[in-house]
């Protein structure tokens, strides 16, 4: 009798575990079947592996943003201009989050010309504009002239990420956005603050130099100037010019779908 309870017991148990797991797989494995291929590497920049850590990145921040992060890489044996076929294969692939030909931003890599071109389509359009990739694109460029492309590409999804979670027409890199800068505020507002707070706290000081001071018999003896020497420093001004030149600008495609865009070399 007590084996019967036991063993009921221990099949009560199992299928509790069983039924507790079943859901977490569920949604791991339609999650992982959701994934959908945003990295088109035709040519052949990256391994297998880093292609699907950059997909796995992509679709995961696209998520949040509600917007295709796709990355494109070509050897443009047709020699198009970069921006146009940036266009047609949008249009072609019907590229989108939310729907065919909908929120979408894409980087595509011209092997050929060694051009790189950044395009916004729809609600990425908006949080995207062509100040925003001109700042991505410059960001990305050392790391494309290196040849470190991975790198660039994950930093082109964090950056693409991170911009979009700024109202359109604010400038990210806004010092008054960096937390470093917003502490250093914190901690020098509340210094004045104690430092107010200690000077109040103590008595009023109501001794100063005229108090032993015979003004009567008091004045300055002598005065003179004495020039001394003149010191002229100078310093070199650094200036980065590894952006890959190019700028902004953004058009529509020839099927009538318009984008913001920053284009340049690497």
């Amino acid at each position: 009798m007590r084996k019967a309870k036991y063993l009921a017991m221990v099949a009560t148990l199992v299928m509790l575990v069983i039924g507790l797991a079943f859901p977490v797989f569920t949604v791991q494995t339609a999650s992982a079947a959701e994934d959908k291929n945003l990295i088109y590497d035709e040519a052949n920049l990256l391994s297998e592996q880093e292609e699907s850590e950059l997909n796995a990145l992509a679709n995961e921040y696209g998520d949040e943003r509600q917007t295709d992060f796709i990355i494109l890489t070509t050897n443009n044996t047709e020699n198009q201009d970069v921006e146009l076929l940036t266009e047609d294969f949008y249009d072609e692939q019907a590229l989108g989050y939310d729907k065919a030909h909908g929120n979408a931003v894409i980087l595509t890599m011209d092997m050929n010309f060694r051009e790189v071109y950044l395009a916004g389509f729809y609600k990425a359009e908006d949080y995207l504009d062509n100040g925003r990739l001109q700042a991505i694109r410059s960001r990305i460029t050392p790391d494309l002239s290196n040849g470190d492309y991975k790198l660039a590409f994950e930093k082109y999804i964090r950056l693409s990420y991170e911009y979009m979670g700024y109202k359109p027409g604010v400038n990210p890199n806004n010092i008054l956005f960096n937390g470093w800068f917003q502490l250093a505020v914190s901690v020098a507002i509340g210094g004045i603050v104690v430092g107010v707070m200690a000077y109040r706290s103590g008595g009023r000081v109501t001794v100063n130099r005229a108090t032993y001071e015979d003004s009567s018999n008091s004045s300055v003896l002598d005065r003179q100037d004495r020039y001394i020497r003149t010191t002229v420093t100078k310093q070199k001004i650094e200036r980065n010019n590894n952006n890959g030149g190019g700028g902004g600008g953004g058009g529509t495609t020839r099927g009538g779908h318009s984008h913001s865009g920053s284009r340049g070399s690497f």
